[in-house]
């Protein structure tokens, strides 16, 4: 769906974060042909917002006379509209969307609005449960270092829809599991779509595990992307990239897992993309045959390419998204040899096993973005050979930490401290493999944890790494304020460390 199908039409938004807020204005400011520019006068497209209370002042500040502002998202009155707008957040399965969407209320997210209007789009849309938005921040800057005119945006915190009227060369579109269904529904099919990976996270919104992957892989299995480009270590992904290089159609998988899975309403399924041919090719990384690692060594296939000793990419994880970058890169139609020793420039994104420095013998690792224990997990590799403090837990999603656990038991950190609303539930998993090898402890906030955490470490120092494996949903609006917490108990200034480099199109 188009912004310019919307006129005639009862439409509403839900939601008034970043995205609603950008939806908002393509439908004020856009070249819709749905609104009167430069004026709040009536004959603008009448809408109605759906927020939370102190959203609600804000949104009737802004003197638009055509928008109504309502604090209760009901089934009733969802059900009024013939088009909601829903900001990414808020879950496509929660009760009233879905008794809504039987009613004949159709569904769509800012995401899907931007691809249907932008058909001529060249993009490169990557998504995974980890690696993502690095991946994504590398494919933008070794793009612009091959001199094109590149645009980063998406999940990564630019919505697409404030870029609406722009133009670029390529257009890299990261897409968390709560946007992938959106590119299918708008029936553009991506140039390339990457997926890092496929674990468990964000359970709590999309409702079990199956559907989280069927939501995750939808990009593949209903976007119907001209390339692949998968991990070849991941077994989801290989499974999925086998069936399609055989011949087994990206839809005709989506049909099967559909069958398979017992636990989607079928009104989320209204969601997907009917037809399409299945994906052209898949492109693999981490694979002999393709970009992957030997030793220290990154390799395209058996040619040795650029040793990546001294590269700001922290842990074997992060070389394998560039591995991924330099893949989508190739398949993009340019030599991605030749741009990998632009890797050097790159500059981290915050929050991502970000080094703030050193206070009194500690070394202070800000890794916020870590909401899953597999990424924990990671974390604690980049550090396993020095004196290491981690900071476990935050909002409850219901994820096993019995694999967590497990892998302590051979390479335990030498400290670790709990905190948060799983924080209970994470200190029972690890008391039964500690042993007392190692210090576990408990806390009830941030700055416990802190506090635990170097006493702990004691006069040697070390590391105090906050890798919570967990939400940052309760004290924290996001895990960019938990970051920004912790570095300011750790003595550093939260505003020069927050900033995302290479938003937007260069």
């Amino acid at each position: 769906m188009r912004i310019s199908q919307l006129e005639g039409r009862r439409v509403a938004l839900w939601g008034w974060g970043r995205e609603g807020r950008a939806a908002w204005r393509a439908l004020r400011a856009g070249d819709s042909g749905l609104v009167i520019r430069d004026s709040y006068e009536a004959g603008r497209l009448p809408l109605t917002l759906f927020c939370n209370a102190d959203e609600a002042d804000e949104a009737r500040a802004l003197g638009d006379s055509a928008l109504t502002v309502e604090t209760e998202a009901t089934a009733e009155r969802l059900a009024a509209f013939d088009v909601v707008i829903k900001s990414p957040g808020i879950s496509a399965y929660r009760p009233e969307a879905l008794a809504a969407a039987e009613r004949g209320t159709r569904f769509v997210g800012g995401t899907a609005l931007w691809f249907a209007g932008r058909a001529d789009a060249r993009t490169l849309c990557v998504t995974g449960t980890k690696g993502k938005s690095t991946t994504s921040a590398l494919l933008a800057h070794l793009l612009r270092a091959g001199g094109q005119r590149t645009a980063l945006a998406g999940n990564i915190g630019l919505p697409l829809l404030e870029l609406i009227d722009d133009q670029a060369d390529a257009w890299v579109v990261e897409l968390s599991s709560y946007q992938t269904r959106d590119v299918a529904a708008s029936g553009a099919r991506p140039e390339i779509a990457v997926v890092t990976n496929v674990f468990p996270e964000h359970l709590d919104w999309h409702g079990s595990e199956q559907r989280y992957v069927d939501d995750k892989l939808a990009l593949l299995t209903e976007a119907n992307p001209r390339v692949a480009v998968l991990n070849a270590e991941d077994p989801r992904l290989v499974a999925l990239g086998e069936r399609i290089e055989s011949g087994v159609g990206a839809t005709e998988v989506a049909t099967t897992r559909a069958e398979e899975s017992r636990d989607v309403p079928a009104a989320a399924c209204r969601h997907s993309h009917s037809g399409g041919s299945a994906a052209g090719v898949v492109r693999w990384f981490n694979r002999a045959d393709g970009w992957h690692l030997r030793g220290g060594m990154l390799h395209r296939g058996e040619d040795a390419v650029l040793d990546t000793a001294g590269l700001p990419l922290p842990g074997r994880h992060n070389l394998g998204n560039l591995c991924a970058a330099l893949t989508a890169i190739d398949a993009f139609g340019l030599d991605a040899a030749a741009l990998a020793p632009h890797a050097a420039a790159f500059a981290p994104l915050p929050h991502r096993l970000q080094v703030l420095g050193e206070r009194d013998g500690i070394v202070w690792v800000n890794d916020s973005i870590s909401t899953t224990p597999h990424a924990s997990l990671a974390a604690l590799e980049v550090y396993r050979d020095v004196r290491v403090a981690i900071l476990l837990g935050g909002h409850d999603r219901g994820v096993d930490w019995s694999v967590f656990a497990d892998r302590l038991r051979g390479r335990p950190p030498h400290a670790v401290v709990t905190m948060g609303q799983n924080g209970p539930r994470i200190h029972d998993a690890l008391a039964a493999v500690a042993d007392g090898r190692w210090r576990l402890g408990a806390a009830e906030s941030l700055a416990a944890a802190v506090d635990a955490a170097r006493a702990a470490l004691g006069e040697a120092g070390g590391v105090i790494l906050l890798s919570p494996g967990a939400p940052s949903f309760g004290p924290y609006r996001d895990y960019t304020e938990r970051g920004r917490h912790f570095a300011a108990l750790g003595g550093f200034d939260p505003d020069t460390i927050a900033a995302i480099p290479g938003l937007g199109i260069a």
